[in-house]
């Protein structure tokens, strides 16, 4: 049995990986005895022929940024003629228009903006919230809540409750990148360390709310910081389980490819069989998390439909309108009745979720449900 074959069967057998255990499978070009061990994982998670999807959008309310991340071709520096800040009017159109066509989440972010008080994140959250007390907001990455950090002067608890109290429903693993400071130090030297990242999450599972996490790959990391990565995310999960918080703490890990096009690192694109590596190790690695979403906006959505056989369990989501990845040159658009095709062709039954999971409707073949759907949407 070779090295590959003897981790993967520890695996099936249900015990946890280790640091060297993921490096060593980060180093292995075995990719689909990866993909099928991480689809057996995923089954007995998951044991429903079910993939999920939620119809969400991307709100990039500024685009000012004064952390100047070499990877990201979506932001303007402070006083540029193309920065702007998003009209409170046009931010309740374009929520207006997502639950028009059925959709349940917002993705609001942008850039570490120094121009925008803490006031303004709390009062538009607010007045969000009660024109659209059902929309659910999943917005702001780690840096954008320690920029309101410094910007208000309140500890970063304070600053997480008041967010949360003003309409702030769960967190996006935006800003993670990877999760070591070599690395970092090398693309967004000025956005923090891993450590930073971490403490924004560990603080919103506290006082409980949920989170996701994402990783990069491509960015000009090792194989040991990618698995470190991996040991972090998992870690952190471990101890807001342990602490009995009220929080289901990481509800879903999301990797993704460096998208180099238009930015200021000219590294290699990522292949597909990278990225579906990735995705089977993720599954395989973070037993205590109960979703791994598929990243079509980058990937395109063939890849997405064929990361369902390597562990993934949702489709992510419509995103009606992203900017920021798009500016990086991954274009791709994928429509509500496109993404249920995408998933039936995979052999599963598409189901629509909310932000934490909860299935608000199966969509059986050829049902009535989803042609009225369909043509209201």
């Amino acid at each position: 049995m070779s090295g590959i074959d003897r981790i993967l069967d520890k695996a099936l057998r249900g015990e946890r990986m280790t640091l060297e255990d993921t490096i060593t499978l980060f180093e292995s070009n075995e990719v689909e005895k990866m993909g099928d061990a991480a689809n057996v994982i995923m089954n007995r998670m998951h044991p429903d022929p079910i993939k999920t999807f939620v119809i969400g959008r991307n709100v990039n309310y500024t685009n000012v940024c004064d952390v100047y991340c070499r990877f990201c071709a979506f932001y303007r520096r402070p006083g540029s003629e193309e920065g702007y800040v998003l009209p409170d009017e046009v931010i309740f159109q374009k929520i207006k228009e997502t639950q028009d066509v059925g959709g349940t989440e917002i993705l609001m972010q942008g850039g570490t903006n120094p121009n925008l008080p803490f006031s303004y994140y709390t009062d538009l959250l607010r007045a969000i919230k009660e024109r659209f007390p059902d929309i659910t907001m999943h917005s702001f990455s780690p840096a954008e809540i320690q920029k309101m950090k410094v910007i208000s002067g309140l500890s970063l608890e304070e600053v997480i409750r008041q967010i949360h109290e003003a309409g702030l429903d769960s967190l996006p693993g935006g800003g993670a990148e990877i999760l070591d400071d070599r690395t970092r130090r090398k693309i967004s030297r000025l956005k923090g360390s891993w450590t930073d990242w971490m403490d924004v999450m560990k603080t919103a599972h506290k006082i409980g709310m949920n989170t996701t996490a994402t990783m990069v790959i491509g960015l000009g990391e090792s194989m040991e910081e990618r698995a470190l990565h991996l040991m972090r995310v998992r870690d952190a999960q471990d101890e807001c389980i342990a602490n009995k918080y009220d929080s289901e703490g990481f509800l879903a890990f999301i990797p993704w490819t460096f998208q180099p096009d238009n930015t200021n690192l000219k590294l290699e694109r990522q292949t597909p069989e990278e990225y579906l590596k990735t995705v089977a190790i993720s599954r395989i690695v973070l037993d205590n998390i109960k979703h791994i979403q598929s990243s079509w906006v980058t990937m395109g959505p063939e890849i997405g439909k064929k990361s369902l056989y390597y562990g993934c369990d949702d489709f992510g989501s419509t995103m009606i309108e992203e900017n920021v990845v798009s500016a990086a040159g991954a274009t791709y658009k994928v429509n509500i009745e496109s993404i249920l095709q995408l998933i039936r062709e995979t052999g599963h039954t598409p189901a629509q979720r909310n932000t934490r999971y909860d299935i608000l409707r199966v969509f059986d073949e050829a049902s009535s449900v989803e042609r009225d759907f369909i043509m209201q949407n």
